[in-house]
């Protein structure tokens, strides 16, 4: 019994040393920012005190206050010299892996729970790199919803996720390719449909898992090991249908799409958002407009399997034929649909790309025509919205979350500064201070 407690006991005490500031962090703490960004799409203000009481943003004051006419026992983080701001989201993420040659090994060699230490890994090198909130567009979904609850309940650090459990049709991008049979029908999943109705099983049994949301495909994917194109692959009847039973059960759902048929058809079903958007066109854009409905561009991801395609050989030729076309193609395509008035929500589709980089796609979508304020509102702001928490995130306002994040320079001036975030706090607890 004494080794036991022995043993405990050190294990509490290093939990409280690696843990980040979630161990020792005080009840209030006052931020002195030299320029504040809290509302993304205002002008920011200078020179502000950001007072933070059990997690949440408390008040918002004009000059650097006094600590000790707020708390005696606050905490003081000095960013007065730091440009500071709501923490960044991503829209479209995977968190379970890594585009690269080594994929096929790894599913077949690695375990679920070797998997899962990787996948906390990432998750943590993105919360490192300022993105406090992610939305997981489709992993192994108990394993990933085991992360997200296990972040929920402070038992791990890591950024807020929000889970999608997939959707698809048989031989569709969300079914499993490029393995021989045996192995294929080993993996497939059981919310892979045919027909509306089956469909609509497949959506209740996402749910009844544990999904925060539906992801479906309408269209296929570059990454499916056939050559199927990138056109729509799902029918109305069950892309409708997937809808309506997603939102009979509280539930938004999302729809990976390239070519315009499959977006206009998940369009006009009622999907909160698609992914990628890769050939939007006119039809398309006006039914964005109409529904409401945020394009997520991941446009990280089509440069960056562009340049895999053309700079490495472990892409089979379906894959790479995609790959380049797709590649080409994305970034012009998503300068239309921005310049038409498409309401854009931040996504990288990260796991294609390395994790910890998702600020490149603040580049890419720079270089595509958006303002360095357009790109930070879709990042906060407008992803809030997508995700149903502007009560709660996208601005720095009494009463939400303190999710934020300071950098040396302002993004404002130069978009590229996302890269090199120099201090993370989540709700109210700094994971990251290495600002000079």
């Amino acid at each position: 019994m004494r080794c036991l407690l022995q043993n405990l006991t050190r294990a509490l005490t290093l939990s409280a040393l690696l843990g980040g500031a979630a161990a020792t962090q005080a009840a209030t703490t006052v931020i002195h920012a030299g320029t504040l960004l809290a509302v993304p799409g205002e002008s920011p203000l200078q020179e502000q005190t950001v007072v933070i009481r059990d997690g949440r943003v408390s008040d918002v004051l004009a000059g650097y206050r006094d600590p000790g006419s707020i708390d005696a026992s606050a905490t003081v983080v000095d960013l007065k010299q730091a440009f500071v701001m709501p923490g960044l989201m991503d829209m479209h993420v995977h968190l379970q892996g890594e585009l690269g040659p080594d994929d096929d090994r790894q599913t077949l060699k690695e375990s679920s729970q070797l998997m899962q230490m990787r996948s906390l890994m990432y998750a943590q090198r993105t919360l490192q790199a300022g993105f406090t909130t992610l939305r997981d567009a489709g992993s192994s979904p108990q394993e990933m919803y085991a992360l997200r609850d296990a972040i929920n309940q402070g038992w791990i650090d890591g950024p807020r996720i929000i889970a999608a459990g997939g959707v698809g049709v048989t031989g569709g991008h969300n079914d499993v390719s490029g393995m021989k049979p045996e192995l294929m029908e080993f993996y497939t999943r059981p919310t892979v449909c045919d027909g509306p109705y089956d469909c609509r099983r497949a959506t209740r049994d996402a749910i009844k898992y544990g999904a925060d949301l539906i992801k479906i495909t309408s269209t296929g994917g570059v990454l499916t090991d056939r050559a199927t194109g990138t056109g729509q692959q799902m029918e109305m009847d069950e892309l409708r249908e997937v809808v309506q039973a997603a939102q009979r059960m509280g539930r938004k759902v999302i729809s990976h799409a390239h070519q315009e048929d499959g977006i206009i058809a998940a369009l006009e079903a009622g999907v909160a958002s698609i992914e990628h958007g890769t050939y939007v066109g006119p039809k398309s854009i006006k039914l964005f407009k109409s529904t409401g409905a945020y394009l997520v561009p991941t446009l990280l991801a089509g440069h960056t399997v562009k340049i895999m395609a053309t700079e490495s050989d472990f892409m089979s030729p379906a894959i790479r034929e995609k790959a380049i076309r797709v590649g080409n193609d994305m970034q012009s395509n998503f300068a239309k649909a921005h310049k038409a008035g498409v309401k854009v929500a931040f996504g990288t589709d990260t796991g294609v790309s390395r994790h910890g980089d998702n600020a490149q796609e603040a580049v890419l979508m720079q270089e595509a025509g958006m303002t360095p304020m357009e790109i930070l509102v879709s990042a906060t702001v407008s992803a809030a919205d997508l995700i149903d928490m502007s009560s709660t995130l996208g601005t720095l306002e009494p009463g939400k979350h303190a999710d934020i994040i300071a950098l040396e320079t302002s993004p404002l001036d130069d978009v590229a500064s996302l890269l090199d975030v120099g201090f993370v706090m989540k709700a109210g607890h700094v994971y990251k201070n290495q600002l000079r």
